[in-house]
């Protein structure tokens, strides 16, 4: 790895760490700068999975404050969370690189959809208010356990799908949200840290140079979070999946 790698994966690395406490999405930053240090999709999908845990657990120490009243609901999503991260990692280990590269860009502007749709989709599920807390339960274990499918197979825009499907059944506010989205996160994180290090072709030179500095990125980012309006970052967050999503699209068809 030459300097000018090492220098474009601490940037990228700076930049995804807030990107994701921010909107999620921030491996759509790493992931590019990994290809481009030359690592194959594969290689650098896992690497990078492992590289922006740190950064999680930064914009969960970071957004703390907002996870009050949350601790609750949080722990009883933990378990669907790990069981549905295994299965996401199994699925990448298992399947050709070529149906990953295809699969990615319509996962993220899916989840994308979701957000920008919100208030449409509520009336499938029923509007947060209206949903017996039995009925809100379900629908939390269910939406968490198919985001965290995703977060293991890729993770790319994990906090976009997160963010979209704990919305449409809580009712709270965006900061709130984001920062039970942070947790969530943070336990993919770990589970794939621990998967893919253990049985994927990882890049420990690539992971040491990014952990840094995606553990600052992701603390910063979540005290700017505190700071924006929740309807702003809501839409901040569907811009900033559907630029993710084209870009991805473009680049597997090309």
């Amino acid at each position: 790895m030459t300097l000018a790698d090492v220098l474009l994966l601490l940037a990228a690395g700076l930049a995804a760490g807030g990107v994701n406490a921010l909107a999620g999405g921030g491996s759509l930053i790493t992931y590019p700068a990994l290809l481009l240090t030359g690592l194959p999709p594969v290689a650098a999908n896992v690497s990078n999975s492992i590289s922006v845990c740190p950064g999680y657990l930064a914009s969960v120490y970071g957004s703390r404050a907002d996870l009050v009243g949350q601790r609750r609901m949080a722990y009883e999503l933990l378990p669907t969370t790990v069981v549905g991260t295994a299965i996401g990692c199994a699925i990448l280990l298992l399947t050709p690189a070529r149906a990953f590269e295809l699969v990615v860009p319509f996962l993220v502007l899916a989840a994308t959809g979701t957000l920008a749709f919100q208030s449409r989709l509520r009336r499938v599920v029923g509007h947060p208010h209206d949903l017996s807390p039995g009925r809100q339960r379900a629908w939390l274990h269910l939406l968490a356990g198919v985001g965290a499918v995703y977060g293991g197979y890729f993770g790319a825009a994990l906090g976009v799908i997160l963010v979209a499907v704990l919305a449409l059944v809580r009712a709270d506010t965006m900061t709130r949200i984001t920062a039970l989205k942070n947790l969530l996160s943070v336990t993919v994180g770990l589970v794939t840290a621990v998967v893919f290090g253990l049985f994927g072709p990882v890049n420990w030179v690539a992971v040491a140079v990014l952990t840094p500095a995606t553990l600052a990125g992701g603390y910063l980012g979540a005290l700017l979070v505190r700071r924006l309006p929740s309807e702003l970052l809501r839409w901040l967050i569907v811009g900033y999946g559907v630029v993710l999503g084209v870009w991805l699209l473009v680049d597997a068809l090309a």
